[in-house]
């Protein structure tokens, strides 16, 4: 039995939702293209790294490898070099589709009147392009936080303070959907009611421990439950 009391203290008018792992299964290929630009450096990283480090800079994930394994910091140059490699080789995967059943997840938070905005670590200058492909007339440019909006990215706070900021909503207005452990953190640091969606590897309790209010499995099991969840939120 999911525990939605905590839902009757909103004023919803919106919802926040990362990209990643939410929106589109890409998280595969994001792992697979980090375990393979660190193998290739001797560094042992596995898929399960890659998921727990969801949202953090290529910058810091590099960082966290190299003081893990090898007991120093990397230099600007290997970062760049790294970050590069790992990017080609995400490049050059599959397109990752987007997840069963958000689009359905989408619409419904729609159809109820309320704001959608994405909130994404992602630098992508075509994103919105992407986004209006897969997703039409759901998301609008000014309804985006992305990598250029912010100075610290997830588990800072700061992104999400800056949705709330962008659509001059306070945080109980606002509920965000999130499927990474930083993410969590960063939304429920910004004193955002907090939906997990496992969609990876992960273990429940790493996105627990960091605060989610709620955990489903699915989009599928989220969407089955919308209608509740927005009918005690929204006054």
């Amino acid at each position: 039995m999911v525990d939605l009391s905590a839902l009757d203290k909103l004023d919803l008018k919106a919802f926040f939702f990362d990209m990643d792992g939410v929106l589109f299964d890409s998280m595969p290929n994001h792992a697979k293209a980090w375990c393979t630009a660190f193998e290739d450096l001797g560094i042992h990283f596995t898929p399960y790294d890659a998921y727990m480090r969801e949202g953090m800079t290529g910058t810091s994930t590099i960082y966290q490898a190299f003081t893990r394994q090898l007991g120093r910091d990397a230099s600007e140059e290997e970062c760049k070099r790294i970050y590069k490699v790992k990017c080609d080789i995400f490049e050059s995967l599959p397109e990752a589709k987007p997840m069963p059943h958000v689009l359905e997840v989408l619409q419904t938070v729609k159809q109820a009147g309320l704001d959608i905005y994405i909130v994404t670590g992602s630098g992508q200058h075509s994103l919105f392009d992407r986004l209006n492909t897969h997703f039409p007339n759901i998301f609008s440019r000014e309804k985006m936080v992305t990598a250029y909006d912010v100075k610290k990215g997830k588990p800072d706070p700061e992104p999400y303070l800056m949705a709330l900021k962008k659509g001059n909503f306070k945080a109980n207005q606002a509920i965000v959907i999130e499927n990474a452990p930083l993410g969590v953190k960063s939304a429920v640091a910004a004193g955002i009611f907090t939906i997990a969606v496992n969609t990876g590897i992960l273990k429940d309790e790493e996105l627990s421990k960091n605060g989610a209010d709620v955990i489903y499995q699915t989009m599928e099991e989220l969407l089955s439950h919308l209608p509740e969840i927005i009918a005690k939120a929204k006054r």
